[in-house]
């Protein structure tokens, strides 16, 4: 009786054993691991693309709250860093004269009668002053920079917000004294980075505002055309002082240059 029972009770401990081993494998096969990793994967990839459209589109976004409106006809009072004057539209100098302008790069004033083409032109050397400011006149954005301190993809950058929408232009300044300087008429505001999102939203609030920011609202932005101005060679930009004869700021009268009759009205852009 005592072996039968010994017998008995090795094999209820062996079944026990199998049945112990037998819960392992099955609560094994029943743990659904690839299910699970698969699920973070597309988690994490799902997470890094919203992490990226909204990096990517921060840019936008931010500038779309600067779109003007009637309730809001300036919103580059916002913008922290941008300066403002007061100047008087549609007073021209001949293309042999000079203007002795209070900003660098000036944003307002007396100007050529011939207009630097704004259509969206990068510029890859200087331009003189008194064409780029008449451009300004009819609601151009003008980014100007330093070519000794924005070189390259930093150049590119630059050129991305110009190239192929009208009422933009894009040129070197030597001797700017910030690596970057965005201005319209009557507003400025200077930098030190392409990334800076203030360029975004001083472009959305002041390109073609149509609440009487600049004085030509529908002047056009095409090049008049050899002999006027010509973007291919267009006037160069004058490094040095101007001299006793130049035009001051409060200059009020025309001497005489017609390039402003020579133009053809434009629409300004809904979403370019």
């Amino acid at each position: 009786m005592a072996n039968g029972t010994t017998r008995k009770k090795g094999q209820s401990g062996k079944a026990a054993v199998r049945a112990a081993k037998n819960r392992s494998v099955v609560a094994t096969k029943g743990t659904p691991w690839g299910t699970i990793i698969g699920v973070v994967l597309v988690v994490a990839l799902l997470a890094g693309v919203v992490t990226y459209y909204l990096i990517a589109s921060a840019p936008k976004r931010a500038a779309e709250s600067y779109t003007p409106s009637a309730s809001d006809p300036d919103p580059s009072s916002r913008i922290q860093g941008v300066i403002t004057a007061k100047y008087t539209g549609s007073v021209h100098i001949l293309p042999t004269e000079r203007v002795a302008y209070d900003h660098s790069p000036p944003f307002g004033g007396p100007h050529d009668g011939y207009w630097a083409a704004c259509n969206g032109v990068v510029y890859p050397n200087p331009v003189r002053n008194e064409n780029m400011v008449h451009a300004l006149e009819h609601g151009t954005v003008w980014i100007a920079y330093n070519p000794d301190r924005i070189k390259g993809d930093q150049v590119d950058q630059l050129a991305k917000r110009v190239t192929g929408k009208t009422y933009m232009m894009l040129s070197p300044y030597p001797g700017l004294d910030k690596p970057i300087s965005v201005q319209s008429w009557g507003h400025q505001l200077k930098l030190d980075s392409p990334d800076d999102e203030r360029i975004d939203a001083f472009i959305a609030a002041l390109r073609t505002n149509p609440n009487g920011v600049y004085p030509e609202i529908g002047a056009s932005c095409d090049a008049l055309g050899p002999g006027m101005f010509d973007p291919a060679n267009p006037p160069k930009f004058d490094p040095s002082k101007p001299g006793p004869d130049a035009k001051p700021m409060d200059y009020k009268g025309s001497t005489g240059a017609q390039g402003e009759q020579g133009g053809k009205p434009g629409t300004p852009p809904t979403g370019q």
